[in-house]
């Protein structure tokens, strides 16, 4: 499966984007964000990526969980997102 890292200074357009090409292709995806900013970019870019499935009738599930990421050395809890269709 396809892990898109967000982060706080992600830009939401350029992820939805790349979320939207990862769930044409293949059907599902993970976005993974450290953080209150990260989750905020990661939400405003499935929200921006609904937007550009659903005029051709894709729609998007996302399903929320906790995951456990080693960032520099040091374990750090992520928020995983997993975005799919139906």
């Amino acid at each position: 499966m396809e892990i898109l890292k967000v982060s706080s200074k992600s830009s939401p357009s350029l992820v939805a984007g790349a979320l939207a090409g990862v769930i044409t292709d293949k059907g599902q995806a993970e976005l993974q964000a450290v953080g209150a900013g990260a989750v905020n970019q990661a939400v405003k870019a499935i929200a921006i990526s609904r937007g550009f499935l659903a005029p051709s009738g894709v729609e998007l599930y996302c399903v929320p969980s906790f995951s456990e990421v080693e960032i520099d050395g040091e374990t750090r809890t992520a928020i995983k997102l997993l975005v799919q269709t139906k």
